[in-house]
């Protein structure tokens, strides 16, 4: 963005620049017209008599920088630079686009590859359960595979809402129903929770469904 930013910084000048030399073009030639309109008369009036005194010198061309020349020499030079910086900020909105789109398909590449290793273990435990008349080793397992699964979540920044006998927050809490509550402390507290809430980066990504005592 800081470099976007000295882009367009560094364009708008030479646009206001640009603009104000082919004005100032305009009038020199308007100038230069006039002028030698009327140098054209003062040479017709000094040639009148070249043998007068003082004269012999008059007919002598005279040398003069053209400052329209230095000026179009100028605008070609600052033409040129624009050019340039435009082209460069072509390319780079080019390569910011292309920098976008990659990031948005490989932005969940991370969590993806790291979620691998749980899928591994699901599919262990679907051939283990379909052969295993052991209840107590499926179970524990199942109990395995879960765990490693929020171990997984956690160490990407996934963090549970704790919602339990809080007090009901609209800002974090959806609620599913009231209840009457078992005790009077409870009177606007969850009570029970129906779907867990939970953080990303200390950031809320979803809310908890509870149920509120009254």
């Amino acid at each position: 963005m800081l470099r976007l930013a000295a882009i367009f910084s560094a364009l708008w000048p030479w646009r206001y620049i640009c603009r104000k030399a082919n004005n100032y073009i305009k009038r020199m030639e308007e100038n230069k017209q006039q002028q030698e309109a009327t140098a054209e008369n003062a040479e017709m009036n000094i040639n009148a008599d070249e043998n007068t005194a003082g004269t012999e010198h008059l007919n002598e061309p005279v040398a003069d920088e053209n400052p329209l020349e230095k000026l179009e020499a100028a605008l070609a030079e600052q033409k040129d630079k624009y050019l340039r910086l435009m082209a460069e900020f072509d390319n780079f909105r080019r390569r910011s686009s292309k920098e976008r789109l990659e990031y948005m398909q490989t932005a969940g590449k991370e969590v993806i590859v790291s979620m691998l290793d749980v899928l591994d273990d699901c599919e262990r435990a679907e051939k283990q359960i379909e052969k295993a008349t052991d209840i107590a080793a499926v179970k524990e397992g199942v109990h395995l595979v879960f765990a490693k699964l929020k171990s997984t979540l956690q160490s990407k920044g996934l963090k549970p809402l704790e919602s339990i006998n809080t007090e009901f927050d609209v800002e974090k809490h959806e609620a599913i129903t009231e209840i009457p509550a078992p005790t009077p402390e409870l009177q606007g507290k969850v009570i029970d929770e129906v779907q867990k809430g939970y953080y990303l980066n200390d950031k809320l990504i979803r809310f908890a469904k509870v149920v509120v005592g009254k």
